[in-house]
């Protein structure tokens, strides 16, 4: 779990020792069930840790005083899941529109016992405002992001997406936090709402 607390320090987090086995746990079912079930592909299978798991607590630093996050678009919960368990206070809401993805995430959510987390069948356009915070990985443009944002009513800097971006990210109405390379072995960004 060397990645998963690189980036926990990173972002100020401190994992207890229940908290770091729970996201093993978290990681061993993406490596089994998440990945027959099409969760996870073959690919990621030798970087699980460092791309998915520690990548996903990247973003537990600009929303660390949220008493609610919505992970939109999650998938099989990232990074949703690593942020429930890195954070028990704050409430999550899992949203993905894929019936079978969101069976899988009510399953492993009862497995790890997240008592903070829910996950939610539903399409991105129809959620109903309003959400405190938002987070996402690579489901929205970032435009599209920033539209739905402020039809939800989130407040500035509220919003956080991470991408697979080979360069620097730079778009209109983002800010671009650049994560060092040596957190997670390369360098990645995260956007964030910029503050109005």
């Amino acid at each position: 779990m060397e990645h998963v607390q690189a980036a926990a320090r990173y972002a100020r987090i401190e994992l207890t020792p229940f908290q770091l086995s729970t996201m093993k746990r978290y990681g061993e079912w993406l490596e089994t069930e998440g990945y027959r079930a099409g969760g996870i592909g073959p690919h990621e299978l030798s970087r699980l840790q460092r791309r998915h798991l520690a990548d996903s607590l990247l973003f537990a630093g600009p929303i660390d005083d949220s008493r609610e996050v919505w992970d939109l678009g999650t998938g099989v919960g990232l990074p949703g899941v690593p942020l429930a368990i890195a954070s028990p206070k704050t409430r999550f809401v899992l949203v993905d529109r894929s019936a079978r993805r969101i069976d899988l995430l009510r399953r492993v959510i009862r497995i790890l016992d997240l008592q903070n987390c829910e996950a939610v069948h539903g399409e991105i356009n129809e959620i109903q405002g309003p959400v405190e915070t938002i987070v996402a990985r690579a489901s929205l443009p970032p435009d599209r992001m920033l539209a739905t944002a402020r039809r939800l009513g989130v407040e500035s800097g509220r919003v956080v997406i991470g991408g697979s971006w080979t360069q620097r990210p730079a778009y209109p109405g983002w800010e671009t936090i650049e994560i060092p390379e040596d957190v997670l072995d390369q360098t990645v960004w995260l956007l964030i709402m910029r503050r109005e």
